[in-house]
């Protein structure tokens, strides 16, 4: 017998659990994407050069990464709960020391480092970096926790919070900025966060069957004594103490993270790209910003339907992914065929429609790779090899983009990319395949030994055994 609460309720406060995942998205990755708002402003106000600013968004993007396996680390020592609340904390206190701006350091160390620490719940923009990873990390995987037949649905519409804010953060900090200045903004946004404590307290944490059943074997009472064989102490919390590392010596994880690297060179691609293309097409302006907001809305649109698609479970979910990825291939390679604007904003909502599937299953990917026991520590582990990805993907699409003298050769890069990287997803659901038939050989029942192949023994309450004729 189990604690009440050790298997995934999939349903009721769950989906109290998925509402605060949301705004805990919205309110950390995408105040992230939208920072380039306040690029030229921070860019003018220390004049600075373009590259020089541009680290302040690179640091935390790094710690964003390189946070999560301490994030989830902590989450295995303590609580989602706690650790998002501390990122929520971490998150304020970037955006408020950010808000004093003394230098470009000061702005790399509070804005880049603390940003980073919300999420990991997700200590500046190094705070607020750090807050973004320790508030983005344990939500994402509490959500998985509280799901199992309904988990693809429930991580969608978590991930959706980031595209559904996104959408409205753009105008709203742009007005902030207008009205208050960078500074004013970057304060008022740091109050905002402060709500990813709020979603952190609503995160009741729910005790794991798997630890629960390890624990078993430590509370049973010995049968024939008159007991019920199990220890009323464990209904007790019980609270999982290590961290996984040897997760990388797993060939399934190996083959997924391997997949994670080539994917993330190619993701961060496509957004860098698409304004320069569109302005070398000699589209307007005023045009060229539509299609971000074009972006932003077939992705919402895109998880939901995955996740819902996903909950079917019509498709094996690495089935799925494997065809997204081989879709979103599909549209990067045609792209940069477009010639004009209604081409290009086809081909854009495309791109964008089979990106946000993919983003829709891929943690349910994972959960399903590792299973729930090792979770946590795989997700923290594969935002770190994936971030390796993110670092070496524009700088190397900018480079083979210098040496053809055309932006369409970064999209080029990006698709032939994922198709290389939807061929490790193949080898892991052979690997997994095979696994799965050699396990099924293994658990065949035995013959009976038995001189009658009806007779069955069967044990006595005085502990001796007799056999039994059964009636067929």
């Amino acid at each position: 017998m189990q604690a009440k609460d050790s298997n995934p309720p999939d349903g009721g406060y769950g989906w109290v659990v998925v509402v605060s995942a949301f705004t805990v998205m919205g309110l950390t990755a995408a105040v992230l994407k939208t920072f380039g708002l306040f690029f030229v402003e921070i860019q003018q106000h220390f004049d600075e050069l373009a590259s020089t600013t541009s680290w302040i968004t690179s640091v935390t993007i790094a710690i964003f990464h390189l946070g999560a396996p301490v994030a989830s680390s902590l989450c295995v020592w303590y609580t989602h709960r706690a650790v998002v609340i501390t990122g929520g904390l971490l998150a304020f206190s970037g955006m408020a020391l950010g808000f004093l701006g003394l230098n470009m350091v000061w702005m790399y160390a509070t804005t880049g480092f603390l940003q980073v620490v919300s999420n990991w719940c997700y200590l500046y923009w190094c705070f607020s970096g750090l807050g973004i990873s320790f508030s983005w990390t344990p939500a994402i995987s509490i959500v998985s926790h509280y799901f199992s037949k309904k988990r693809a649905l429930a991580n969608a519409i978590a991930s959706a919070g980031e595209c559904a804010f996104a959408f409205t953060f753009g105008p709203f900090f742009q007005w902030l900025i207008s009205q208050y200045g960078w500074k004013g903004a970057l304060l008022i946004i740091g109050g905002i966060q402060l709500n990813i404590c709020v979603c952190g307290v609503l995160m009741r944490p729910l005790a794991s069957s798997c630890l629960l059943e390890a624990s078993n074997s430590e509370t049973e009472i010995p049968p024939g004594n008159g007991g019920s064989g199990i220890d009323k102490d464990d209904e007790s919390p019980i609270t999982h103490k290590t961290f996984n590392w040897m997760l990388v010596r797993r060939p399934e994880f190996v083959l997924y993270a391997i997949f994670g690297i080539l994917a993330a060179m190619s993701f961060f691609v496509p957004p860098l790209f698409l304004v320069p293309l569109s302005h070398s097409l000699g589209i307007d302006e005023s045009w060229t910003a539509s299609l971000l907001s074009i972006l932003a809305m077939v992705d919402f649109a895109g998880r939901l339907l995955c996740g819902w698609y996903a909950n079917l479970h019509v498709t094996k979910t690495v089935h799925l992914l494997t065809m997204t990825i081989t879709l979103i291939s599909t549209s990067l390679m045609l792209l940069p065929l477009a010639n004009n604007y209604l081409s290009l904003a086809i081909f854009t909502g495309f791109y964008g429609f089979f990106f946000g599937t993919t983003v829709a299953v891929h943690i349910t990917v994972l959960a399903d790779v590792v299973g729930m026991p090792d979770f946590d520590s795989a997700l923290g582990l594969f935002m770190l090899i994936r971030s390796t990805g993110g670092f070496l993907g524009p700088p190397l699409a900018g480079l083979i983009v210098d040496m053809a003298g055309d932006y369409r050769a970064g999209f080029y890069m990006a698709g032939a990319t994922l198709v290389l990287s939807a061929g490790f997803l193949v080898s892991l659901d052979q690997l997994q395949q095979r696994k799965e038939r050699g396990s099924q050989t293994n658990t065949k029942p035995e013959k009976s030994t038995l001189p009658y192949p009806s007779l069955h023994l069967l044990k006595l309450q005085n502990g001796r055994y007799r056999e039994h004729d059964v009636v067929v």
